[in-house]
């Protein structure tokens, strides 16, 4: 297996992917001051080795419910395959394995209260699941692109050019939307060419659909990572419990420090989640002591350490075996329209 190494340059390429994950290797090269060919080298190493990856996502503010967290108590050792069969249904994300083998935390996409095969109509019952939890998403404080100032290596007033305006407005969807959440969920740097013929539409009817998504905000790029390879070996969630009246300044104040990459305010015992990245124990031991304790109004505070990430953003987990990289950079669909329409596994039973 080969290691991956990662430098400055690397780093910088991925911050940049950040902010725009369709930026074109040009815009990024003039960014970093580095040629097109060594951009175009860097990412295709990252991306082919499995450790960086640009999914295009349905922005949940735009379409519903924020979605729902599971937290799951299980018999240790089970872990593993609990969260295995959790990454094979398309209504999953970020699912990840906590506090040794014993739990697994899982998100849930949209508002998924009325559909009948949902995992939420479905909760898992299993031998192996000893308790379980639901947490449904009130208000999104921090997550996704805007949320990796961990990863910022390059002054923001450097990169905000690349970023991509958004305007707002109502857009509604249809088939080739869902076409294309489909196909960009797999990769969000697949070309207008090969999502048109993956797809089945005219280049330029993707092209300008894809434009107005953007612009309306209901499609938008984010970033998945490795993160011990980049350096970020030590990962934890805090569930932190705030009365409703300093909810909205804990969390705001929370939102801006640059270790965390998720926090929103939710149901359940404790009201303000969070997800904190950090080198190692010794940078997440101050940054608990130091920020987390000049939040306002934090009564009391349960922390979780992330020991493995199963499945990131994307509904599709990439595993290499149905697509292959271009010349160009970009990942080639050979059946995205497949992948759109396959049906969430259930994996759990009454």
């Amino acid at each position: 297996m080969e290691i991956i190494t990662i430098d400055e340059v690397d780093r910088q390429l991925a911050q940049c992917l950040g902010v725009n994950g369709r930026a074109s290797f040009s815009q990024i090269a003039q960014i970093l001051g580095v040629s097109d060919q060594t951009v175009a080298r860097r990412y295709r190493r990252l991306r082919s080795s499995g450790v960086l990856r640009v999914v295009g996502l349905k922005a949940r503010q735009k379409v519903g419910s924020l979605g729902w967290f599971l937290r799951m108590r299980c018999v240790p050792g089970s872990g593993e395959a609990i969260a295995a069969a959790l990454a094979r249904r398309a209504d999953t994300a970020w699912i990840q394995l906590l506090s040794g083998d014993t739990e697994v935390l899982c998100g849930i996409r949209g508002d998924a209260r009325d559909e009948r095969d949902s995992l939420l109509a479905r909760l898992p019952r299993n031998q192996r699941i000893l308790a379980v939890n639901a947490y449904s998403l009130l208000h999104m404080f921090a997550g996704g692109t805007a949320a990796l100032g961990f990863l910022s290596v390059l002054p923001q007033h450097q990169v905000e050019p690349l970023r991509h305006p958004v305007g707002g407005g109502n857009v509604e969807l249809g088939e080739l939307d869902m076409a294309l959440f489909g196909a960009l969920g797999v990769d969000g740097r697949t070309s207008h060419a090969d999502l048109a013929t993956a797809t089945g539409w005219s280049e330029s009817t993707v092209r300008r659909r894809m434009d107005q998504l953007q612009d309306a905000g209901v499609l938008y790029f984010d970033l998945e990572l490795d993160l011990p390879t980049f350096g970020f070996r030590t990962s934890t969630w805090l569930w932190m419990s705030v009365p409703p009246s300093q909810l909205a300044a804990a969390g705001e104040a929370l939102a801006k420090f640059p270790e965390v990459a998720y926090a929103a305010a939710t149901t359940g015992p404790a009201n303000l989640a969070a997800s904190a990245v950090c080198r190692d124990e010794t940078e997440f031991y101050e940054f608990m002591t130091t920020k987390i304790g000049s939040l306002p109004g934090v009564e009391r505070m349960e922390t979780a350490p992330i020991i493995r990430t199963v499945k990131q953003a994307s509904p599709t987990t990439f595993t290499g075996g149905a697509s292959r990289i271009a010349a160009d950079g970009h990942l080639v669909l050979v059946s995205a329209v497949n992948l759109a329409k396959q049906p969430s596994r259930s994996v759990f039973t009454r």
